[in-house]
């Protein structure tokens, strides 16, 4: 049984130690946290499946994933804590470092993430809902941007 740094007759190897700890590091590369902002409201089974495939998305382009609006919903009550879950969503958003914006059309809960990204100037992307990367913005009037959350 050999020891880490020796070899198996127990001496040091620092070659050995040396590619040990090169490949570690190569391996421990940084993933930036992305937040996943996508439909909810209106058909929740088929936006639920959406985003579910969002985020395997996300981890497949090396990111971690972060998706609140499929974990609120488990334990809040939409009609009667929304604003609650809105400050929620919004803290959650402030400590990622990009927020990804998936589908053709966006709710007045992601227009809300959308305005508060740009004031926060966080990096923005933008796919469709087949996971490809476009080039514009969802067409979202300024007013809905506006909405304070």
């Amino acid at each position: 049984m050999s020891v880490y740094g020796r070899n198996q007759e127990g001496y040091m190897d620092p070659t050995a130690t040396k590619a040990v700890e090169a490949v570690s590091k190569a391996e421990k590369k940084y993933l930036p946290l992305v937040y996943i902002c996508s439909m909810c409201s209106g058909d929740v089974v088929s936006n639920t499946e959406a985003a579910k495939r969002y985020r395997r998305y996300a981890v497949d382009q090396g990111a971690i994933p972060l998706a609140p609006h499929l974990l609120l919903h488990l334990y809040m009550k939409e009609e009667s804590e929304r604003e609650l879950a809105m400050f929620m969503d919004m803290v959650l958003l402030g400590k990622c470092d990009e927020l990804w914006v998936f589908g053709e059309e966006a709710s007045s809960g992601m227009c809300a993430e959308i305005a508060i990204a740009k004031r926060r100037k966080k990096k923005i992307r933008y796919f469709d809902s087949a996971c490809n990367e476009t080039n514009r913005a969802l067409e979202i009037g300024s007013e809905r941007l506006q909405e304070d959350f």
